[in-house]
């Protein structure tokens, strides 16, 4: 989806390839007359394709499923994108009619150098005009193509929590591949994608929320921690929210509680809850487990998967951490 789209080069690197390659059809040419006149044109088209193939080379937002779609919003705002490309379009039109233009006036002109080089200062000045378009739009790219594959056909298990509660241990347990991390601007932390085969033509995947969930305390949360959550809303089928009962992650159990109830205002989908580090400090009244033993972890997977379509569902087999037989 995004992996494809190829690096945006500067105004720079745009304009120094189409003159390279100009330059090299010009020498080919005896009539110097007609050598300006098709330097000119093969500048216009090289630069106006360029531009072109740049914008092409994005999907449509419209089209996006919303999972992606808010996320692309979140990360650089899809407005924002827009006017990065249409100051793309716009240079592309402008570049080819001023090219076209300068090129047929020269037909009638004994100065063809002269009107050349004012149609490669006035072709430079556009593109230049839109060098932050195309930074903008380098940035985004960067970070896109890195954003994790999420399935839309499959059974997916959102993992919810404060950080350090267990959440990314719990997905390495439980997921037979080895998880895609993902990193994104606002957050040191990344969404992790996990996947697990339940039969041979069956897979659930796990997707892990860290950092965007921290509220920090008693600060309200801001409209881009909502809109990430939305967005990684949209693709549960259940939640598994991970409390720490023990408080070694660093956040007390009543502000856990508090996230615990906003995660449930927001979802559509059923919400299962299970205290993690029961090692520590076993937790009454809900499913507890401990990714550091491995006790729980099964039972927790096999709550989680109940809420599937009904179907025969395989009892996981128990699952230890790599460093117990």
């Amino acid at each position: 989806m995004f992996d494809t789209i190829p690096t945006v080069p500067t105004a720079d690197e745009i304009l120094d390839r189409s003159f390279r390659r100009a330059a090299k059809k010009m020498r080919d040419k005896k009539n110097k007359g007609r050598a300006n006149e098709e330097f000119v044109m093969a500048v216009t088209q090289a630069v106006h394709d360029k531009l072109v193939s740049i914008i092409q080379s994005f999907p449509e937002f419209d089209t996006l499923p919303p999972f992606y779609r808010d996320l692309v919003d979140i990360l650089y705002g899809i407005e924002e994108m827009r006017k990065a490309f249409g100051g793309v379009g716009w240079a592309a039109k402008h570049t080819r009619d001023i090219g076209k233009d300068l090129a047929r006036s020269m037909r009638r002109s004994p100065e063809n150098l002269a009107i050349r080089k004012q149609a490669v200062a006035r072709i430079a000045s556009i593109v230049h005009q839109i060098d932050k378009d195309l930074r903008f739009l380098n940035d985004a790219r960067n970070v896109l193509r890195k954003l994790p594959v999420v399935s839309p056909d499959e059974f997916t298990i959102v993992v919810a929590g404060y950080p350090n509660v267990g959440k990314s241990s719990f997905i390495r347990l439980v997921s037979t591949a080895t998880p895609q991390v993902a990193s994104y601007p606002f957050t040191t932390k990344g969404v992790i994608v996990g996947h697990r085969e339940l039969t041979w033509r069956e897979r659930v995947q796990f997707i892990d929320t860290p950092g965007i969930l921290d509220a920090g305390g008693d600060r309200e949360r801001n409209k881009i921690e909502r809109q990430a959550l939305n967005a990684l809303i949209y693709v549960a089928d259940v939640i598994l929210f991970i409390i720490d009962p023990s408080e070694h992650c660093g956040y007390d159990l009543a502000t856990q509680k508090l996230l615990l109830e906003e995660v449930r205002s927001f979802a559509h989908v059923p919400v299962i809850v299970s205290a993690n580090k029961s090692d520590l400090a076993p937790y009454p009244g809900v499913l507890n487990m401990s990714t550091v033993t491995g006790e729980g972890v099964s039972e927790a997977l096999e709550a989680a998967l109940r809420e599937r379509t009904p179907m025969t569902i395989p009892r996981p087999a128990d699952i230890l951490p790599e460093n117990q037989e």
